[in-house]
């Protein structure tokens, strides 16, 4: 069964009588008059001379007449217009369906956000909802859960499905502690356990005897089996997983859902949806305010959940490893594609090529005709031709290629070098009253270096950031700034220290006098201000707008040491993209703490994990941090222990390359200073002078990738980028491996 909203004009409705108005049995009857007259068509054939009555069965007319009405008639019959014929299945008749769109349009006011969409959503699908921002992947996600409507088409949905929907944001519960909060979506099981109590004392009282007795126990066995079924006993151990999952500890659970911001609030209603495991799930932006822990730890969960769900997303990774199936709002149409999120990138690739290859063979096709008409058009001998190409011409459903986004590049204006040395930091510890965030931190940053700050929420990395910007001072131990540094910070609250009066572009403007005001328009429409936007005064913006503009306007800033508190957050893909490859540009020194895993891959030369007061570095991206930490894990790599009380700041030891070992399996660090003190003058003078080439060899190999990676961005065929993904990768290693061997000279030298 299937429970369907119609939109727009509904069909006529139907009587007890079919659309040609014969009554249901009318087949029947005329089948056998039908029969009888070609039994009887021989013997009328020998009487031609005989005047036939009009009506008669031998009249030649009556068995063709018959046909017709046959046809219609079972055509009715088989159509699902009779009375008691068997209605046409509705889409969602098949157990595996659960919602279908048909022929559905949504305007928002004047501007329609998508028309003629068609899409099934099956039982147990993984599903991405992706488009720009605007167009309408929210409102069509309301639509499924049934707190929209729609303007044209139709919204079927099988009988008795459930469908959890979480927003963006602006959900607030109140009024019970967390735990309580998430025990509520349990209330038809909380009240069969109190029904199993009542009637265990009831069956108590009663004499066994008793007709009550009987109903009561009948009662009781029926309730505790369903309670059985539903895993009652439970209940507070899959609150208290979900609630741990999600970064809640267990001090939390006793706290009243008052005291919890925004982004805490979203992650208890999370939690209340995952716990009710409705028949679909529709998410939208659900990793929003999420850590690194939980998203993956949600990833896990969502990779076993039971039944379908819907993602709308900006995190790439999250969406590889959670989806099958992507549906894209493009050009205000549905496309449908199979696979995860690479996957569908790959795919519409393919698709446009395709598209633009038909459109080709298309206008060479309508060019022939055309020249076919106008050469022949005024010749009498080829009238017919022409008309024929004429006609052959309006038959012709022409292909339209949709246009593109127009892809933003933007570069940081390249900013005056620092010194070698852009942060230092020795002994550094802070704490708030009795809570110690951290504790002994030693940690050095040097200029060209983009390091990722990770770990939970809480564990210190915002303070870390504002100690080495100065907005907060150490209780202990001293961060330095390197000579010639200028600094420049992103707060997760940047937009506070706007100036509210001033205009966006009038700021904006101010900021980077040297830049054309129509780039400094692009940059803005990138970061989702366009048209009039540009001319609103900055408090008349929401947080998230002003943190988006904040963010904008930092690219055109001179410094050359950025650090950036989740500079990611309120952008989509797009926006993420211009902000990587100004980053990835950038020639100064970046810190940044991002909860986005293909950011920080992208971006990242090094990782420091902040945890329990102290901070590790690990070299490399995220992936390499993932790959030692399981390393580590597995017992591959040993982990790394604070060498001291000033120390706090280990880095994950690299393997030692064969040669000469220590008794533990390594070369000993006397060992190595010795054998660099032991280098005759020949030797080091080569490797000076290697030293040298690798310091100009390196920076010819960057502008190389640079140029290659915008190149990257203009698409010009799939052969093309592939041979430009395939250079990039090979310019990369390049890089890494020229950066390593003069890192490696320079420490022997140094010695």
């Amino acid at each position: 069964m299937s429970i369907s909203h119609k939109h727009g004009p509904r069909p006529a409705s139907q009587g007890n009588h079919s659309a040609t108005g014969i009554p249901a049995f009318a087949p029947g009857v005329l089948v056998h008059s039908f029969t009888f007259s070609l039994l009887h068509w021989p013997l009328c054939s020998k009487s031609h001379s005989a005047k036939i009555p009009p009506f008669s069965v031998c009249n030649p007319f009556i068995p063709i007449i018959l046909a017709v009405f046959i046809f219609a008639c079972v055509s009715t019959f088989f159509t699902g217009n009779g009375a008691n014929s068997t209605p046409r299945k509705p889409l969602c008749e098949n157990e595996t369906c659960m919602l279908s769109l048909q022929n559905a349009g949504k305007r928002f006011g004047p501007r329609v956000l998508f028309l003629e969409a068609n899409w099934l959503i099956r039982s147990k699908e993984k599903t991405a909802l992706v488009g720009a921002n605007g167009t309408g992947k929210s409102t069509l996600m309301k639509v499924l859960a049934g707190l929209e409507t729609l303007d044209y088409g139709e919204l079927q949905q099988t009988r008795g499905m459930s469908i959890g929907y979480l927003p963006q944001e602006g959900l607030r519960l109140t009024g019970r502690s967390i735990f309580e909060e998430c025990l509520t979506v349990f209330d038809e099981i909380r009240d069969m356990e109190g029904e199993i109590e009542r009637l265990g004392a009831q069956l108590g009282e009663l004499d066994h005897a008793s007709p009550e007795y009987e109903s009561a126990a009948e009662r009781f066995s029926l309730v505790q089996e369903r309670f059985h079924a539903l895993d009652g006993y439970a209940l507070d151990a899959q609150v208290g997983a979900v609630l741990t999952g999600l970064g809640f500890s267990k001090q939390d659970w006793s706290r009243l859902t008052d005291e919890f911001s925004g982004g805490w609030q979203m992650r208890i209603a999370l939690a209340k949806l995952l716990l009710a495991k409705p028949n679909l799930l529709l998410l939208d932006e659900p990793t929003n305010h999420l850590d690194l822990e939980t998203r993956n730890w949600l990833e896990d969960y969502l990779k076993n959940y039971p039944f379908g769900y819907i993602l709308i997303s900006h995190d790439r990774y999250f969406l590889d490893v959670t989806i099958d199936r992507t549906v894209e709002i493009w050009n205000k149409r549905l496309n449908i594609y199979q696979g995860n999120y690479t996957k569908y990138l790959s795919q519409k690739d393919e698709r446009r090529i395709q598209l633009e290859s038909a459109y080709r063979n298309q206008r060479i096709q309508i060019e022939h005709l055309e020249s076919f008409i106008n050469r022949f058009r005024a010749q009498a001998t080829k009238a017919k031709q022409v008309q024929s190409r004429v006609k052959e011409l309006e038959k012709i459903e022409r292909i339209e290629i949709p246009e593109d986004e127009p892809v933003i590049h933007f570069k940081f204006p390249q900013p005056p070098p620092s010194g070698r040395t852009v942060v230092e930091a020795e002994g550094l510890s802070k704490s708030y009253g009795e809570k110690q965030v951290l504790k002994n931190v030693r940690f050095t940053i040097e200029r060209g270096d983009r390091v990722a700050l990770v770990g939970v929420n809480g564990a210190g990395k915002s303070t870390l950031i504002k100690l080495m910007t100065g907005v907060e001072t150490p209780t202990s131990g001293t961060v330095k700034l390197g000579h010639n540094v200028l600094s420049e910070y992103f707060a997760q609250d940047q937009y506070k220290v706007l100036d509210g009066d001033s205009r966006m572009l009038d700021d904006m403007s101010r900021a980077a006098f040297k830049v054309p005001e129509n780039e400094l328009r692009s940059l803005l429409g990138c970061f989702l201000f366009s048209g009039d936007d540009v001319f609103k005064p900055l408090g008349v913006l929401s947080g998230g707008e002003r943190n988006r503009y904040a963010l904008a306007r930092i690219l055109v800033s001179p410094s050359n040491f950025l650090l950036l508190d989740e500079p990611t957050n309120h952008l989509d893909m797009r926006a993420k993209d211009v902000l990587l490859e100004a980053i990835a540009s950038f020639s100064g020194t970046v810190i940044f703490v991002s909860h986005d895993r293909y950011f920080i891959d992208r971006l990242a030369t090094r990782v420091i994990e902040v945890e329990n007061g102290t901070v590790v570095t690990y070299e490399g991206n995220y992936e390499d941090y993932t790959r030692k930490k399981d390393e580590m894990a597995a017992g591959i790599l040993p982990t790394p222990v604070p060498k001291g009380e000033g120390s706090g700041a280990p880095s994950v030891p690299k393997a030692a390359p064969p040669g000469i070992k220590g008794t533990n399996g390594s070369e000993s660090a006397e060992a190595a200073k010795d054998k660099v003190k032991r280098l005759n003058p020949i030797k080091q003078k080569q490797m000076e002078e290697r030293c040298v080439f690798l310091e100009e060899e390196v920076p010819r190999v960057e502008a190389a990738l640079a140029l290659t990676e915008e190149q990257l961005g203009v698409y010009v065929s799939a052969a093309e980028t592939q041979r430009l993904t395939t250079l990039s990768e090979d310019l990369r290693g390049q890089l890494v491996a020229l950066t390593s061997e003069w890192e490696d000279l320079m420490m022997q030298l140094e010695a």
